[in-house]
């Protein structure tokens, strides 16, 4: 174009569009979202699947306000009130009250009746083996003597030593050593009203013979045991229980030591 012509000037401007033309980006976030709620979702339908309804207490819990504000009942007395999460009385789904429940008056009797039984065995063991004073027992008895106190109640075990016997040989004729365990034992019982079982107990032989009578020895020691306490001034009919086990409840890993040739006196509990 030549300088000075009165041509007008033409200015070509070209629209962009940004975004992709009509559509925009607004479709993304959308989409996002939707991804997004869908995997929430099948994350949920997940969790109730795989946990307990334990768990999903503790997975509620977690996601609760701290402050106990609503479950079923409130706090106020206005049209949404209910009961002040201080109440005493025990509320559903809430739990209890503020202070925990109390025991019934059978329970705490029952706790009080065992706690007796077993202070008045423990005073029964002390005064067996002189613990806090002077044993009743000489100290050639309190050799054969150990006690502990179970669920069945006190057992007084009464066992050989290597030098001295229980009873005579193979026989159930007392040594003096046993007559003067079971008269001691006797005076003790009867500040009780307890019952008392007896076992016998032996140790097996080294060589197997063909005469062993374990059983009847080990009953026969028991049934001697019975009659010097019923001598010795306890009531016959607190004996509850009578046994013989032979050699098969050894109290030493060796079955064939003296030590498993013994006699188990229980003093029974009687909450029990």
């Amino acid at each position: 174009m030549s300088a000075g012509s009165n041509a007008p000037t033409i200015i070509k401007r070209k629209k962009v569009v940004a975004g992709g033309g009509h559509h925009g980006g607004a479709w993304k976030v959308a989409y996002a979202d939707f991804v997004t709620a869908m995997m929430a979702f099948f994350m949920l339908m997940w969790l109730l699947n795989a946990t307990t309804e334990q768990q999903r207490k503790g997975l509620a819990d977690y996601f609760s306000p701290t402050i106990p504000v609503n479950r079923i009942s409130g706090g106020g007395s206005g049209a949404f009130g209910g009961d002040n999460i201080f109440t005493e009385e025990t509320l559903a789904q809430s739990g209890t009250g503020i202070s925990a429940p109390s025991r019934s008056e059978s329970e705490t009797e029952a706790d009080a009746l065992a706690a007796a039984q077993v202070a008045a065995l423990r005073e029964i063991e002390a005064a067996l083996l002189g613990q806090g004073g002077e044993s009743m027992l000489s100290d050639q008895a309190l050799r054969h003597i150990i006690t502990r106190l179970t669920d069945e109640g006190l057992v007084i075990e009464i066992f050989d030593l290597p030098d001295v016997t229980l009873f005579v040989d193979d026989t159930v004729v007392p040594n003096p050593v046993i007559a003067e365990i079971a008269a001691i034992m006797a005076r003790l019982f009867q500040t009780v009203r307890n019952g008392v079982a007896i076992e016998g107990h032996l140790s097996a032989e080294s060589v197997l013979k063909v005469d062993n009578p374990v059983w009847e020895l080990s009953t026969g020691r028991a049934a001697q045991m019975r009659l010097m306490l019923q001598s010795g001034g306890l009531d016959p009919m607190r004996i509850v229980r009578q046994t013989g086990a032979g050699d098969r409840e050894p109290a030493m890993r060796d079955a064939t030591a003296p030590r498993n040739n013994r006699i188990e006196v229980i003093l029974l509990r009687s909450d029990r």
